[in-house]
């Protein structure tokens, strides 16, 4: 890798950093800030979708146009968008201000980063890399991601901190976090600016890039796949794994920032094993062969008798099922062509983003209506499905780096 591709792979951590930071941040006390301003759980509820919404919108057209607009200008656009997101927060309260802030500035309320901008950065960085290096590459990236949510997480105490120090009125506090959000977006604008051209696809007189016949076999077939690992995930959310934790065994807000701050650590150190596996194994059997085991402790968890072993067996699980994410990723920017890895990542990320939704409007109501611990064991056993279905489709197909 030259000195110029290495500092673009720095800028898009940096930026892949910050953007965590702030959606870590913002799935936090996105709710509880709209629960002060008197909104209740169906106008929070609407929120949130608005904003996931905007999303996916943008992730669509990224996936489609984004090439032909620039990859480096849409980052920039979608970053400004971002700011005002965030600035619209600080400063408008009424329901239908705030839907347009939050569907038009994509506020990611979720706590996992699915912008627009994470589907460029996909896309842009084995442009960078060789393929030997492209694993070892996303694992890194991932790391460093998982890192700045961990801390964006804490940091949602920050409202509180200047409230009881500093005696901030609560909302001035909140409006200075969501100012701080605005700022760490066009912290990110400018990083951008100075990420060369490299990341761009290579010109084509086509408006629309051509996807070879081979290549759309490959994406809509792993997106059908993925879309059915996302819709199992949906039941998983962070907000409804801590519900059931809260409700099962009683534990306070301060021990479920902790498990969830151990479960972050866990999830960026297993990006490096997860490369490590790849290089000894291959990518495909690293993808199934950790995410099988990790919903067999999944499933368990609603078994244990007490809160410590149900926390072991979380934390067992979660130290493995983010092993599939940067091979994942490797994966299908191998199988397709360096032009073709935009349209690639969008449209695996669209079934994913899609189907996560769905199964979280449906995780609350198989709490109420069947079992308290439906989620948890729906969830891993859709998994497992998956993660059959995934090995017997897929492992004739092998990337570059392992023929």
């Amino acid at each position: 890798m030259n000195r110029s591709n290495r500092i673009d792979v720095a800028l898009l951590c940096l930026t892949g950093f910050l953007r965590s930071f702030a959606t870590g941040l913002m799935g936090v006390i996105f709710g509880v800030y709209l629960f002060r301003l008197g909104r209740g759980s169906a106008e929070i509820g609407i929120l949130t979708a608005a904003g996931l919404a905007g999303a996916t919108i943008a992730t669509g057209w990224i996936t489609w146009r984004g090439d032909q607009f620039g990859r480096r200008k849409a980052l920039i656009v979608l970053a400004l968008l971002w700011v005002a997101g965030g600035a619209g927060l600080a400063f408008v309260s009424s329901f239908i201000g705030l839907l347009l802030v939050v569907f038009a500035g994509m506020v990611n309320a979720m706590g996992t980063d699915r912008s627009a901008s994470y589907v460029i950065e996909q896309a842009a960085l084995p442009n960078l890399v060789s393929d030997r290096d492209r694993t070892w590459t996303f694992s890194w990236y991932h790391l460093v991601l998982d890192a700045g949510g961990a801390l964006g997480a804490l940091a949602a105490a920050l409202p509180i901190i200047l409230y009881r120090w500093r005696a901030v009125p609560i909302p001035t506090a909140y409006a200075a976090v969501f100012l701080g959000y605005s700022v760490l977006g066009l912290a990110s604008a400018i990083a951008y600016s100075f990420v060369s051209k490299q990341i761009e696809t290579a010109p084509t007189r086509q408006e629309t890039p051509t996807v070879s016949s081979a290549s759309k076999k490959h994406v809509f077939g792993l997106a059908r796949l993925f879309a059915i690992d996302s819709f199992g995930g949906g039941f998983l959310t962070d907000a409804v794994v801590a519900y059931w934790f809260f409700r099962r065994f009683g534990i306070s807000e301060v021990q479920l920032g902790a498990l969830f701050f151990v479960i972050h650590i866990l999830n960026a150190l297993s990006h490096l094993g997860a490369a490590w596996l790849a290089e000894k194994i291959g990518l495909l059997k690293t993808m199934v062969f950790t995410h099988l085991p990790s919903s067999v402790f999944l499933i368990a968890v609603p078994l244990a008798p007490n809160f410590t072993i149900a926390a072991a067996l979380l934390l067992a699980r979660e130290a493995l099922v983010e092993m599939d994410v940067p091979t994942r990723q490797s994966y299908v920017a191998a199988v397709v062509n360096p032009h073709e890895r935009t349209f690639a990542v969008g449209v695996t990320n669209l079934s994913r983003s899609a189907f996560w939704a769905i199964a979280s409007a449906i995780s609350g109501v198989l709490m109420q209506n069947l079992t308290f611990s439906a989620p948890l064991i729906a969830g891993g056993s859709i998994k497992i499905g998956y993660d059959v279905l995934l090995y017997r489709k897929f492992r004739h197909i092998r990337p570059p780096e392992e023929v």
